[in-house]
């Protein structure tokens, strides 16, 4: 067959480019990675105040800046040995739950199901299922509406912020936003039956899945890491995991003990299925897919999943939540050195400072999810394209299955860079 160059993959963020190499119907290389420019966001949080790394750290992502806000909110406070109130948890809970909720709608209806619908895109594909375009708005704004409640605006948040919230949301406008995640019930409950009535293609591969895990919730923030069998604590983070680069790629790859593993919603959904809420987890009996699940385009039903599980979670949430005004936490200067992780929508994102005794920043480091799943990406990519090659698929075949294949991780290689072009050679 050749070599398969795609240098431009569309409906995914960022930039990227795939090189696929086989010969005599054998896959020799298999290389994606982000063609994007370094951005060297940890450079630029060297030598400024501790009390600027939210604020900064966001830029790195508009999909995804409430993730990098509270990941590092989460690191500074543990480097100055800071203590957030249970409010401050719980908002920053409802912060993140509403950028997964938009972000998950997003990538559904927009990225994903074009894929499965025959369609290059969701404009092209609107015309024909005119109900779908105006159900992933609302749940989209949903989300929108969540995190501007909570912090201010819809990207890089203004209200969070070290040992608690500058502002936080009236009773009654928390009140509305639990009418409204009440009155879309029908709305995920639609997205959740279309999802799994799609078909997917038949592919497994092996791998580790990681997550944050709590005992008795579904983790999102505030848990320890499991991946396989292996429960560790945040702390422990550089003891499992590396860091690496590839000559092909500007951004990290990331392994643990020398492994690729998996992140995301497919992750959390194999490693904590049993701690999904009751109505999601008798939802799931129903489905002919079983969890936990090896096939990597099943992450799209687990996508689904949590919007289910999310919605229970808020509405249980603000049942039980009265908000009073709070003092910030006092901020004591001192030597230190923090670590937090919190689950963005496409994985565990971790944040890492060290500060010194005058609160100035010496050293950043910021693992996204996308870089922590590119290598089982590619491992994939290699395994399925063997797969098609050996069926004798065609080669515009092989790249529009390799390009489902890539957008059901929701890559995000902007964030990754420290899309798709395909190289047949």
């Amino acid at each position: 067959m050749g070599s398969i160059t795609l240098n431009h993959i569309t409906k995914v963020e960022g930039h990227a480019r795939l090189d696929l190499e086989v010969v005599e119907g054998a896959l020799k290389r298999c290389d994606l990675g982000s063609i994007e420019g370094s951005r060297y966001f940890e450079g630029l949080l060297k030598g400024r105040s501790y009390n600027e790394a939210q604020e900064i750290s966001t830029r790195i992502c508009g999909i995804c800046s409430s993730a990098h806000n509270v990941a590092a909110i989460m690191a500074i406070e543990d480097a100055l040995d800071i203590k957030p109130t249970e409010q401050t948890i719980t908002l920053r809970q409802l912060q993140t739950i509403g950028e997964r909720i938009r972000s998950h709608a997003t990538h559904l209806y927009f990225l994903a199901l074009p894929d499965y619908f025959g369609y290059e895109s969701a404009l092209a594909m609107s015309p024909h299922y005119k109900e779908l375009i105006p159900r992933a708005l609302r749940l989209i704004k949903l989300g929108n509406d969540m995190v501007v409640l909570i912090t201010g605006r819809v990207i890089h948040p203004v209200a969070p912020t070290i040992g608690g919230f500058l502002h936080v949301p009236p009773k009654e406008d928390l009140e509305h936003i639990r009418t409204r995640l009440d009155k879309a019930h029908e709305d995920i409950m639609e997205t959740n039956n279309m999802i799994a009535s799609l078909e997917f293609p038949d592919f497994e591969r092996d791998k580790q899945y990681l997550s944050i895990f709590k005992e008795d919730e579904f983790g999102t923030s505030q848990g320890t890491i499991k991946i396989g069998d292996h429960i560790f604590d945040q702390h422990e983070f550089h003891t499992f995991v590396q860091e690496y680069h590839e000559p092909f790629s500007t951004a990290n790859f990331v392994v643990k003990e020398g492994r690729s593993y998996a992140v995301g919603a497919l992750a959390r959904i194999n490693n904590s299925k049993h701690l999904l809420g009751p109505k999601t987890q008798e939802y799931m009996q129903g489905l002919a897919i079983q969890f936990p699940s090896n096939n990597p385009h099943h992450s799209i039903v687990a996508q689904a999943l949590e919007l289910m599980h999310y919605r229970e979670t808020c509405l249980n949430l603000l049942d039980n939540f009265a908000v009073v005004q709070e003092e910030i936490a006092p901020v004591q200067l001192r030597e230190g050195h923090g670590i937090a992780a919190t689950e963005a929508p496409r994985g565990t994102l971790w944040h890492e400072y060290t500060v010194d005794k005058n609160g100035i920043i010496t050293h950043a480091n910021i693992v996204t999810p996308t870089a922590q799943f590119l290598r089982a990406l590619n491992e994939d990519i290699a395994a399925y394209a063997q797969q098609l090659v050996d069926a004798d698929t065609s080669q515009q075949e092989i790249i529009a299955a390799i390009e489902k294949l890539i957008r059901s991780y929701d890559p995000c290689f902007s964030c990754s860079s420290h899309f798709l072009t395909v190289n047949w050679h």
